[in-house]
């Protein structure tokens, strides 16, 4: 662990450099309080500190409190090291914002173990950090696919078409429904679904643009949103999802699966609002459905008229209909 430790006594500072280093920790070494605090404002600082209290320029406490009015998730734990031995000064260093006091001259014993007590305190935070990031992640994604969930995509949109209105921008959003998936599911099983869906998912990830985003919507149905996109089809970008999604052969457990999808897409003004897009986009997307439905039907007389011709059928394995409506 790296301890930043300031004092302007370059004797001190030396010894209690080289006490750190013997208990296996890496001192960060200044020689005041400015510098100091150019330390502590890197991405990397310590979260451990020790810091005399009198140096030239900036002191201790300045350092303290200049620390402590940053808001942070992680505050840096801080032992304020000095001769001053009051109990008005200890309560002046600590209401400043130092987490402990330890006066000069020092016991190393005390100190090291002052020390550990500040590393427990640090490494707990760091934990603490680390199980909020994971709930703060849980309670945004979906568990199976690991994109944005129903609320998180919703939320997403709020914020994409207040960019768009306060920056003129162009809007568009994209309601994607995978064909026939109770299909899948009923001739191969959930598990074989999952698989299904999270294929599905990287493929549309792979052609969509670094700064659209995609959110489960609902069972099969994803959103898209696509930030400066009118959705017209001269842009090509839900187009392109569609045929991408029916190329590509999905390898499972049960073997390849081919799939095709619909997508309602709906362009967002200045004044819509997200329930007026949503609702754009469904309607689009049940015309996208019965389009598709239509094609499937004739694709069926096609093969029957081949099949009563004895036409060749190894070109017939299967036949992918994909479709989009625009709203």
């Amino acid at each position: 662990m790296k301890i930043l430790i300031a004092d302007d006594d370059v004797t001190s500072l030396t010894i209690l450099g080289g006490i750190l280093k013997k208990w296996g920790f890496h001192p960060v070494v200044t020689s005041d309080g400015s510098a100091a605090w150019d330390v502590v404002q890197k991405p990397d600082a310590p979260n451990l500190i020790v810091l005399d209290w009198n140096m030239p320029g900036m002191d201790g406490l300045e350092v303290c409190c200049r620390i402590r009015k940053n808001n942070t998730s992680n505050p840096p734990y801080i032992i304020i090291l000095t001769a001053r031995g009051e109990k008005t000064d200890i309560v002046t260093g600590l209401e400043a914002g130092a987490n402990d006091y330890v006066s000069k001259p020092y016991d190393s014993e005390e100190l090291r173990a002052r020390i550990r007590v500040g590393q427990r305190m640090v490494e707990l935070q760091s934990e603490l950090n680390n199980a909020r990031d994971a709930l703060s992640h849980e309670a945004m994604h979906d568990p199976l696919t690991g994109v944005f969930n129903r609320r998180a995509i919703l939320n997403t949109l709020d914020k994409e078409l207040a960019r768009a209105r306060r920056d003129a921008m162009k809007l568009s959003i994209g309601l994607c429904d995978i064909d026939h998936f109770k299909t899948v599911n009923d001739r191969y099983g959930h598990r074989i679904g999952d698989e299904v869906l999270c294929a599905f998912i990287r493929c549309i990830q792979e052609n969509l643009r670094e700064y659209d985003h995609i959110g489960r919507y609902g069972g099969e149905e994803f959103l898209v949103i696509a930030p400066g996109s009118q959705g017209l089809k001269e842009e090509g970008l839900y187009e392109r999802l569609c045929d991408m999604v029916a190329r590509n052969e999905i390898i499972t457990q049960a073997g390849r699966i081919s799939i095709t999808v619909s997508i309602g897409v709906a362009g967002g003004t200045a004044v819509v609002t997200a329930d007026a897009m949503l609702a754009d986009a469904d309607a689009a997307l049940y015309k996208a459905k019965k389009m598709a439905a239509i094609a499937l039907r004739m694709a069926a007389k096609i093969r029957r008229r081949l099949s009563r011709s004895e036409a060749p059928d190894h070109d017939n394995d299967s036949i992918g209909i994909h479709s989009m409506s625009i709203s």
